[in-house]
């Protein structure tokens, strides 16, 4: 299952859309917002998208998860919006035969993410300014041309 929301991520649901009795490991990764980024406060983190291509390159990773590690099942669902202190930005389960692969499946699904997946996220600090951080550090595209949430 892929999935982008503006609704809260429940980690419950994210692991029961993996389990499987063919499993007998099953990992989740929850990403959340911390309210420290290299010693400055954060406030929120707002995540912005292009929602098609997003959808198509997490479905890939997705894809290519499961074949190379023979997963039972994989689950990635991304905030988008604004996500508070604490809150889940993303969240990856893998359930698979055995832990290794469930182990490394979920780590590279994340690292992928990360480097490929044209979702931005947006530091707001509490001294009022906003950093947009991904890939290169480049803000994402104008209006036009993305999902953007209010």
């Amino acid at each position: 299952m892929i999935h982008l929301t503006e609704n809260t991520i429940e980690p419950l649901e994210v692991l029961a859309a993996v389990q499987s009795p063919l499993a007998g490991a099953v990992v989740l990764f929850l990403g959340t917002t911390r309210q420290f980024t290299d010693g400055r406060q954060t406030v929120q983190l707002s995540y912005d998208c292009y929602l098609g291509m997003a959808e198509s390159q997490l479905t890939e990773l997705k894809n290519a998860a499961m074949e190379n590690w023979q997963l039972t099942a994989c689950c990635i669902v991304h905030r988008l919006g604004d996500v508070g202190i604490g809150q889940v930005s993303v969240a990856v389960a893998v359930s698979s035969v055995h832990r290794q692969a469930a182990f490394a499946a979920g780590e590279w699904l994340m690292d992928q993410i990360k480097i490929s997946v044209p979702i931005w996220k947006q530091e707001h600090w509490t001294d009022g300014r906003r950093d947009w951080i991904h890939p290169q550090n480049e803000p994402p595209p104008s209006s036009e041309d993305r999902i953007h949430v209010e």
